[in-house]
């Protein structure tokens, strides 16, 4: 039964699995759902730049970068680049010819990645927006163009980030007949970038906003609270849920059976013993480099003396 309502109803494009060559020749493709993940560093250079603007800028526009999965339903966004573009009451310039030309450039160092979207500062969207979408639309081909924003107002003290695509409205295809619509995005990091983003975090604590890195026995010190932190939150939800305050999670469940199975069985002497024995290491060589460091000073201010 159609439906007779003025309702306008929107689909995310359809974005298909290519079926396995071993496969039935009746399989058919199944759509799956449109996800992004971002790096820090993105967030990060998209902030550079809007404090690099002009004064009379209110917000910045670039390149987004990243790698796509074989269907093109996972994009990961892992660099960017700033473009200059002039917005007016009555028109927006973009430079497209400094634009190819960074992505040249990138190319030459990182071949794999390609371009993947847009990025723009502010929390909403304006009306030249679909306008950028669509010359980026053209840049990646036949894959949805992604087009992230942040809130560089620090609209309810967030830096709100947002993913969306675009989905074609109206009866002639023109390039501004779209909609925006909003796709998940999640934060993809690797380990070792984990402390510099803790290390910055901790910074929100502070009067003066800033902080000074840990020493090593510090770090140790720190990862030792966090562990015990995460056991004793582990063990109250263990004994919530053996008390019937809190229902069972079979997804929970499996993954502690999981992380507690692969930890080796260790007498408590035995592993003080190789605790104190590592700590006895690692203060050895702490306390080697201070005294190469001391050395170095005092040959140096020799060096000058004579």
């Amino acid at each position: 039964m159609m439906d007779n309502s003025s309702t306008l109803h929107l689909a995310l494009p359809a974005v298909y699995t290519v079926p396995s060559a071993v496969a039935p020749a009746t399989t058919l493709a199944q759509p799956r759902a449109f996800s992004t993940s971002v790096n820090p560093l993105v967030f990060f250079s998209i902030l550079d730049h809007y404090l690099r603007r002009n004064a009379d800028q209110d917000r910045v526009i670039g390149t987004l970068l990243g790698v796509r999965s074989e269907d093109g339903a996972e994009v990961e966004i892992k660099g960017c680049y700033p473009v200059p573009h002039l917005e007016s009451q009555d028109q927006v310039e973009v430079d497209m010819e400094y634009h190819r030309t960074m992505f040249d450039l990138h190319k030459q160092v990182n071949p794999k990645e390609v371009i993947v979207g847009w990025y723009a500062t502010g929390a909403d969207l304006n009306s030249y927006s679909a306008l950028i979408h669509d010359f980026y639309q053209k840049e990646v081909s036949s894959f949805p163009a992604v087009h992230l924003t942040m809130d560089t107002a620090l609209t309810n003290e967030r830096l709100g980030v947002k993913t969306y695509i675009s989905a074609p409205v109206g009866i002639t295809s023109k390039g501004d007949n779209c909609m925006f619509i909003p796709i998940p995005c999640d934060v993809k990091y690797f380990k070792a970038e984990r402390a510099g983003l803790e290390l910055l975090a901790s910074t929100k604590d502070t009067e003066s906003g800033s902080t000074t890195l840990l020493s090593d026995m510090d770090n140790l010190e720190r990862a030792v609270i966090d562990v015990q932190k995460m056991l004793e939150r582990v063990s109250e939800y263990v004994d919530a849920v053996l008390a019937g305050t809190v229902p069972a999670n079979n997804t929970v469940g499996r993954y502690l059976m999981d992380t507690v199975s692969v930890v080796p069985k260790v007498d408590a002497a035995e592993f003080e013993k190789m605790f104190n024995s590592h700590l006895q290491d690692l203060l050895m060589v702490i306390y080697l480099a201070n005294m190469t460091r001391t050395q170095l000073a005092v040959a140096k201010r020799l060096e000058k003396l004579l």
